[in-house]
């Protein structure tokens, strides 16, 4: 299976200290995603205010994959991941930030690519 290439630039300085726009290859069994902007306050399904410092532990964070590794099996580009927020390493390009997480650590994928089923993969 080939390696999914995106459409994130990866800074590098030429000669004259101007930005050259490079592609991304994710390795191995590696997913690049990408967190929704934070929301700030967001309310609970009883209506409850919860501002954005509130801190819930233990809870598990959505994100849409932007490149796969060739190894991945699950995870296509596009697809929605569930992961724990602590079981990540987050990197930076052009002003964007990003999440790496190897396919062990994600809990389950929402796809439109399952036939019959709610689109959850678990």
């Amino acid at each position: 299976m080939p390696t999914s290439t995106p459409t994130v630039p990866a800074p590098a300085a030429d000669g004259r200290g101007d930005q050259v726009r490079h592609s991304i290859n994710v390795l191995s069994d590696r997913i690049l995603v990408q967190m929704p902007q934070a929301e700030g306050e967001r309310r609970s399904r009883a209506g409850i205010l919860i501002p954005a410092t509130a801190q819930v532990s233990r809870r598990l964070s959505w994100a849409e994959a932007v490149a796969v590794g060739p190894h991945v099996r699950t995870v296509k580009v596009g697809d929605k991941v569930l992961f724990n927020p602590e079981d990540r390493f987050e990197v930076e390009v052009q002003g964007d930030e990003y999440v790496i997480l190897r396919e062990r650590d994600i809990h389950a994928v929402a796809t439109d690519r399952i036939d019959g089923g709610t689109g959850l993969y678990l």
